[in-house]
């Protein structure tokens, strides 16, 4: 089990999404192109989840956001 972080930013199926510990429980939030961030209700994340387990945790979840174009999720540096 990875260790938790503060942040993780992620492109998920073409959509930003920010993940972050709050507490003892995750919150992810859409990034919006000015910086903005609106918090992802749609996206629960189980508290125990270790952080290298979000990417594919959320794109099970996501899975019908995938296009041709955006196949993936993958974490952006």
């Amino acid at each position: 089990m990875g260790e938790p972080i503060g942040e993780l930013l992620l492109d998920v199926f073409g959509r930003t999404v920010m993940v972050r510990r709050s507490g003892e429980s995750w919150e992810a939030c859409y990034m919006g192109n000015e910086g903005k961030k609106r918090t992802a209700e749609d996206i629960q994340i189980p508290p125990t989840l270790a952080v290298d387990e979000i990417p594919n945790y959320i794109a099970d979840l996501c899975h019908e956001w995938a296009t041709p174009q955006h196949d993936e999720v993958r974490v952006i540096d």
